[in-house]
């Protein structure tokens, strides 16, 4: 019962930060809630007894990703107004690849889900990080690049719409 309202809690955190990320005024701010809700999301995972994941969240994600982010927060010139570099025409079509991309990447993974018996997950060990590691390259492998491809969509599309011109 208290595992569950910890649960909730961090659950309720986690979203509330992430609101104030997408609605801070300073990007600063919002690369700030953004390491606050990593670090929410990695507490999360201590009380699921997934530590290992806690860790790399830590590191990977409040650490690396974050600093990242800070440094293209500050390189950027964000100060100039959003209506002067905007082509309708071409959010459109990003918009139209964008979403075919999403919706290759559902029925990918739908279909993975239907045509994979179920119960392989329940036989590991999360303690176990090598059995993780070899169950996400051999059982797992189609999820995993499915997921990798969304990220490197998620990219070329930040890239694009921080570009000025193409």
């Amino acid at each position: 019962m208290a595992e569950a309202v910890v649960f909730y809690i961090f659950a309720l955190l986690i979203l509330g930060f992430a609101v104030l990320v997408i609605t801070a005024k300073s990007t600063v701010h919002s690369v700030l809630y953004l390491v606050a809700d990593f670090l929410c999301v990695a507490a999360l995972y201590v009380v699921l007894q997934a530590q290992f994941l806690a860790v790399i969240q830590v590191m990977v994600y409040a650490g690396g990703i974050v600093v990242l982010y800070l440094f293209v927060v500050m390189l950027v010139n964000l100060k100039r107004p959003p209506e002067l570099h905007r082509d309708p025409r071409r959010l459109g079509r990003l918009g139209l690849v964008m979403a075919l991309a999403v919706f290759g990447e559902l029925v990918a993974i739908s279909a993975y889900g239907w045509l994979t018996p179920s119960g392989v997950a329940g036989t590991l060990d999360p303690k176990n990080i090598e059995q993780v590691g070899r169950a996400l390259y051999t059982d797992y492998l189609v999820p995993f690049e499915v997921a990798s491809v969304l990220l490197l969509v998620a990219m070329i599309g930040a890239i694009v719409l921080a570009k000025r011109e193409l």
